[in-house]
């Protein structure tokens, strides 16, 4: 039985897992009560890591393409909590031989795998795979993977669907066109049933996630008018990478704040896409990104017109119906403030609406962790629904505060 079938044998009662399987004509039903690891969860809703590890049928193999990088070591630590998923292979070219603690100390204690470079990476003990490599690197070395591995890329380099202009806006052609028709978008609580059936999925950007999750169900509503949409964007520095580069050290960061690529950031024709889309009609956007000196975190705030006797609270409105069984988009209540100090470290997307001082717009705000929703905690999402492991699954940590 593959993994996938594996997990798709199990359901739910009451805190409990119950296993059917298939062992020639008997069938074996076997239940495993579940135990906490997660301090933020009912201890009746965790399945142990040990466990899992005695159960290999259940077990899928995970390999990290990129594990020396931010969202790679983001994968590591959140995996660190995921009953069902292993990492059994981790790439990183400029650091292979070496182990992650001696990378990232804080993931020391982890029992894993050395770094190898790709070109030296075994996949035939992997599963699925998350690729955490540089725009522009990942198209050719997932073209070259086995058939039979699931992946999430976190680059950018399958998000737009129209090759053309991935050319225009990084500056290179696509070069594995064939396969960019086979990824999936996986904007999580957008596209959920296409995201469980793909092979490859798209992991969306950091601005993007944080603006089409109130903006899209919005447009699909005819709540909003689609011309006229500006957005103020703030982004902590790791959105930049762990790279040294001279403008990210922190004398040029620290005390201030500046804006970056002005009508020329590269999430511009992501977000265009996915609104467009949402619209069924070309729609294009103002949007302007900042660097903030905090090391994550992301805000979005976004000023819309309204439609034709459409009031802020009928958007607020939609949006709470919208997200309202949503573990990881949560609409404040009334007049509360979203902070990006309440959703760091976490898989959460905290969003309000309120009236604008001009008449018949609204102020959208939603904040994120851009390295969890963000980027890592989205691609542990999606895996999730592509093996049919549940959703949530690894990913039900608070939020760190102070």
């Amino acid at each position: 039985m593959s993994s996938a079938a594996a997990f798709r044998s199990m359901c739910f009662d009451r805190g409990c897992l119950w296993k059917v399987q298939d062992e020639g004509k008997s069938n074996q039903v076997r239940k495993l009560c579940i135990r906490g690891a997660v301090a933020s969860t009912p201890r009746s809703l965790q399945v142990s890591k040990a466990e899992a590890h005695n159960k290999s049928e259940k077990t899928v193999r995970i390999g990290v393409l990129g594990a020396s990088g931010y969202t790679g070591s983001e994968i590591v630590r959140l995996l660190a909590n995921h009953p069902y998923f292993d990492i059994t292979l981790m790439t990183a070219d400029r650091k292979a031989g070496q182990s992650i603690g001696s990378v990232f100390p804080h993931l020391g204690t982890q029992d894993l795998p050395d770094m190898v470079a790709v070109k030296d990476a075994d996949f035939s003990d992997v599963d699925a795979v998350f690729c955490c490599l540089p725009h522009g690197t990942t198209q050719e070395i997932i073209n070259g993977l086995p058939n039979r591995l699931k992946i999430v890329d976190l680059s950018a380099d399958f998000r737009l669907r129209d090759i053309g202009e991935y050319e225009e806006w990084y500056g290179q052609p696509h070069k594995a066109p064939v396969l960019q028709k086979e990824a999936v978008y996986g904007l999580t609580e957008i596209s959920r049933s296409a995201i469980q059936n793909a092979r490859l999925v798209a992991n969306p950007g950091c601005y993007p996630t944080s603006i089409q999750l109130p903006l899209v169900p919005l447009i699909e509503a005819s709540l909003i008018e689609v011309k006229n949409i500006i957005i103020d964007a703030k982004s902590g520095v790791s959105g930049a990478g762990r790279g040294a580069k001279e403008a990210n050290l922190y004398t040029e960061i620290a005390e201030g704040i500046h804006s970056y690529g002005i009508t020329r950031h590269r999430h511009v024709p992501e977000i265009e896409q996915g609104l467009s889309d949402a619209s069924n009609g070309k729609v294009t956007v103002s949007f302007t990104p900042h660097l903030m000196p905090m090391s994550r975190g992301m805000q979005s705030t976004m000023y819309v017109q309204m439609a034709p006797g459409v009031s802020h609270e009928d958007l607020y409105g939609h949006l709470k119906t919208i997200y309202e069984d949503e573990e990881f988009v949560v609409v404040l209540k009334d007049n509360e403030v979203p902070h990006t100090r309440h959703v760091r470290g976490s898989n959460y997307c905290l969003m309000n609406v309120f009236p604008d001082r001009i008449s018949g717009r609204a102020i959208i705000i939603s904040v994120i962790d851009n390295l969890v929703k963000g980027a890592s905690g989205q691609a542990l999402q999606n895996l999730n629904l592509m093996m049919g492991v549940p959703e949530t699954t690894g990913l039900l940590s608070m939020p760190l505060f102070p």
